[in-house]
């Protein structure tokens, strides 16, 4: 156990060093699609999940760590982001604990992202001074694979692994003797690591965690480098009805705080919260600061068992300043 600790801890430092390293490019980031949360429970309570025992798929896209403790054979998660711009996220994760969890469990995300269309032009010599050359759309999408493990009652460790695309479409780079415009398309593909920590501490439901996400070697686009929005997180979370002594079975206020470096802005604090009903209604709010546009968010769930499959349904609300309000919706089966 405590090598597994070591090895865990001495790897998770090689990767903040580097990320460390790389501030003296801070704001040069590229694919920001991958730094839009998107599970709505999560976003619910301000994304201060790295230390959330989440036990379902949507842990992919957090703490790869946290769906270690999967209590049933098989969860699925679904949902649907409108971000800002009329830009949609489609998301999808499956997790499987066979033999009961013994041999861990492994996971398969998904996230795919429209952003549209848009009119082409090309410079020309004539009334509009430009020439309309059709429209594009540009998408992108990750693919992960995970895997998680409980290495003790108190320990878990997780990674992911991802192959990322963004396609911006095709653009016109000439013309031909015969005056037709030759077009060459604009796609970039990557290959990222996430990977997370998970430390319950044995105080009460007192939970730390630490993650990494989007580690990847340095990309190059035409003539232009640039990174991934790599970003390491540490957080604290626990049930506050511990301290009072109140049915954790009709009550449950989880309070959770994320502390997060990201690679293109200034160190963040990320604070949630979310109180829970008989296991079933739940109420969430959360806030992040510094920022720019974003800073509170809010949501609400309910999750009920039938027939022996749990399903939830969770909705998370997003003021977004100049931009419209953002609305995530989220449906989570286990099985």
């Amino acid at each position: 156990m405590k090598n597994y600790t070591i090895i865990s801890i001495l790897i998770l430092g090689l990767l903040t060093h580097s990320l460390q390293a790389q501030d003296k490019k801070l704001a040069q980031t590229g694919m920001k699609f991958l730094s839009v949360s998107t599970d709505a429970r999560t976003t619910g309570f301000s994304e201060a999940a790295t230390s959330v025992d989440l036990s379902s798929a949507s842990a992919m896209f957090y703490n790869p760590s946290t769906m270690a403790s999967l209590k049933n054979f098989a969860s699925l998660s679904v949902g649907h982001v409108g971000w800002i711009a009329d830009i949609n996220y489609l998301h999808s994760a499956i997790a499987f604990a066979p033999f009961d969890g013994d041999y861990g469990v492994f996971g398969i995300s998904f996230l795919t992202v429209d952003y549209g269309d848009f009119f082409g032009t090309v410079v020309a010599n004539n009334e509009k001074g430009y020439v309309d050359v059709g429209t594009y759309s540009p998408t992108s999408y990750a693919i992960g694979f995970s895997y998680a493990k409980e290495l003790s009652l108190k320990f878990a460790v997780g990674g992911s692994i991802k192959f990322i695309k963004q396609n911006l479409g095709s653009s016109v780079v000439d013309m031909d003797p015969s005056g037709n415009f030759i077009q060459e398309d604009n796609g970039l593909k990557a290959m990222a690591f996430d990977f997370g920590i998970l430390y319950r501490t044995g105080f009460k439901s007192l939970n730390f965690g630490m993650s990494i996400k989007n580690f990847s070697q340095e990309l190059k686009y035409k003539e232009e480098t640039f990174q991934l929005p790599l970003t390491f997180r540490i957080g604290l979370s626990m049930d506050a009805m511990d301290i009072f002594n109140i049915d954790k079975e009709t009550h449950s206020l989880l309070v959770s705080v994320d502390a997060v470096h990201p690679r293109d802005f200034s160190e963040q604090i990320y604070l949630g919260a979310e109180y829970t009903f008989i296991k079933t209604f739940s109420v969430r709010a959360g806030f992040v600061s510094p920022a720019d546009e974003r800073d509170f968010t809010a949501g609400v769930g309910i999750n009920r068992n039938f027939a022996g499959m749990n399903v939830g349904i969770d909705y998370a609300y997003q003021p977004f300043g100049i931009f419209k309000n953002v609305h995530r919706f989220s449906f989570n089966f286990s099985f």
